[in-house]
């Protein structure tokens, strides 16, 4: 039997697609030893022009006008598929994605999943033309569904909640093709971590209370104002701080942790985040949909810090409705939060408990193996079961 080919497709807005993509990459290449795969990212393959709009714009949008982001967020995803605007942006797509086709039909994959919906869109188009003939999957990558996800001509998307999936229906997808598996994380996540072992690799405590700050991979969040309130703070604990590529901020942690010594530990870009969640007992973080996935699977309770408008602020709406987090919307609120919870251990507890509860490190074994059992023809699991 020939070797078969999956292909996962990305894009670089944000750092969630691309790590949902290669978390399914890496699950593979563990479990899958006689199946090749490779991971495209879409914007390796697009005029800068096109990229830029793609990238760079949207983390401007975000970062410095969350609003006008919100209110995009929401209006594009209740703008009608075939209306006029929608299908100019898909025409504009098309045209700047040629070299990806190219590469596409150079891997000649038996299977593609997508973290991203332009490229199932593009793919969407060929399908429907009928020169594409390869099942494609998506792989919602937080826990909201907007519009520009429900793409026809599909052969089955996952979803990373119960509720997703509900609202995947809701919108016309039908319920054969729909699969709940959550997100996929990648695998450190998703195998247990000894606390004493993880907290001794990095000079911590592993008996004293750790909190964990992360801002993204761009250390987006003013975390050096962050962690000096939080070393105001009476109650004793560590305070490990995750600063991304931001070395101007990383510098400034660097000094204050002098000032703080044993109590503060700043780190810049890691590929340990597992390893230092696992020494955590509640993270702080924007509530991006993979990074509120890695710690559900690490069972971490967090506080979601200041989400923006649009997909972040589903995703927050999902842990605090789950019991899992909680919400501080400014450098206040935030302190009164964590004041809170370490003054009320059992309710931290119950936190952690709903966190693991929530958690499905496996997803990314899941989705492959719904992808696997397409392609040889078998039924998979029920889907929805496999935590």
């Amino acid at each position: 039997m020939p070797q078969q080919k999956i292909l996962f497709l990305s894009v670089s807005a944000g750092a969630g697609h691309l790590r949902a993509a290669e978390a399914l990459r890496l699950a593979a290449e563990a479990g899958l030893p006689h199946v090749e795969t490779r991971h495209l990212d879409a914007m390796e393959f697009v005029p800068s022009a096109f990229r830029k709009l793609y990238t760079d714009f949207y983390i401007t949008l975000i970062s410095s006008y969350p609003t006008l982001w919100g209110m995009l967020y929401q209006r594009s995803s209740e703008a009608d598929p075939n209306g006029p605007m929608q299908k100019l942006r898909r025409a504009i797509e098309r045209l700047g994605t040629g070299d990806l086709r190219k590469a596409i039909h150079a891997f000649a994959p038996d299977a593609i999943v997508c973290t991203h919906f332009l490229p199932a869109e593009m793919l969407m188009h060929e399908i429907r033309r009928e020169r594409f003939t390869v099942p494609v999957w998506v792989q919602v990558t937080d826990f909201d569904l907007h519009g520009m996800w429900v793409i026809p001509h599909m052969t089955g998307f996952f979803a990373a909640s119960e509720e997703i999936a509900f609202r995947m229906q809701a919108n016309r997808i039908e319920a054969e093709r729909i699969h709940t598996t959550g997100i996929p994380v990648m695998p450190a996540f998703s195998h247990p971590l000894d606390r004493r072992d993880c907290a001794v690799r990095f000079g911590l405590d592993p008996a004293r209370q750790t909190i964990m700050l992360m801002g993204g991979g761009a250390g987006v969040g003013r975390l050096d104002e962050v962690a000096a309130a939080l070393l105001r703070l009476e109650h004793d604990f560590q305070l490990v701080v995750l600063a991304g590529r931001n070395e101007a901020v990383l510098a400034t942690l660097k000094l204050r942790a002098a000032e703080h010594p044993g109590r503060l530990f700043p780190f810049g870009f890691t590929n340990e985040v597992a390893q230092l969640m696992a020494c955590a007992d509640l993270v702080i973080t924007k509530p991006g949909g993979l990074t509120t996935s890695e710690c559900l699977a690490m069972g971490v309770p967090m506080v979601v810090y200041a989400p923006v408008p649009g997909q972040e602020e589903r995703n927050a709406d999902y842990v605090l409705e789950q019991g899992a987090a909680l919400k501080a919307i400014d450098l206040v609120s935030l302190e009164y939060r964590v004041r809170e919870l370490l003054g009320e251990p059992q309710r931290l507890a119950r936190m952690r408990e709903q966190a693991r509860r929530l958690g499905r490190p496996q997803a990314a074994q899941r989705v492959l193996g719904i992808v696997q059992a397409e392609l040889e023809g078998t039924s998979p699991a029920v889907a929805g079961t496999d935590r």
